[in-house]
């Protein structure tokens, strides 16, 4: 019995891992520390906006942006990252890339859905902001208390979709297991002893 809830268990952690893969966590805290300076904390005027919305824009292209990128181990115990494309994966700074077969990391319709959900995340959490409210749509205002209630629940929603589909890159700032890493996180969580 013990077995079979581990099993159960470990699938959740999976799936609750998978979905932390999806949301942009990075850039959303760097959306959120940022913001509130650009915005001059709600109070903002004509290029306070404009700031407001190349934040949002960058934000937003970074969360799309990084749907795209994957990375692997190559002999050497090295993580090599790169930019996913129709025919396989370009890294950035493998010299011996051109020996490696990177077929097998060609571009997915599954990358583009991906990165929709991101960039709706990253947008679910601005239009929840109240200094983004405030500076890009006042008249939101009076409407935010409702959109703190259904928003989150949408988004969530959507995101079920993705435990079912789980993201399986290990792009910039999801790398892949090393060994060395394996190792560390077995001595942590009590596989090998502290």
């Amino acid at each position: 019995m013990a077995s079979k809830s581990q099993t159960v268990g470990d699938k959740i952690f999976e799936s609750v891992g998978d979905l932390i893969k999806l949301l942009p966590s990075g850039t959303v805290f760097a959306y959120q520390f940022l913001n509130p300076l650009v915005t001059n904390h709600g109070r903002c005027n004509r290029f306070e906006k404009v700031l407001d919305v190349v934040l949002l824009i960058a934000c937003g292209l970074s969360c799309a942006f990084s749907c795209f990128t994957d990375s692997y181990v190559a002999a050497d115990g090295r993580v090599y990252y790169g930019i996913v494309t129709p025919k396989g994966l370009h890294p950035f700074s493998d010299p011996d890339a051109a020996q490696r077969d990177l077929s097998g990391y060609r571009l997915r319709p599954a990358d583009f859905v991906h990165a929709a959900v991101s960039v709706a995340v990253l947008a679910t959490v601005a239009v929840l902001d109240s200094y983004t409210v405030a500076c890009l749509f006042p008249g939101l205002v009076a409407a935010q208390p409702m959109l703190v209630k259904v928003l989150p629940a949408a988004v969530g929603a959507v995101g079920r979709v993705f435990v079912a589909f789980p993201n399986k890159r290990h792009g910039i700032g999801y790398p892949p297991e090393t060994g060395a890493r394996r190792r560390r996180r077995r001595r942590c969580w009590g596989g090998g002893g502290i």
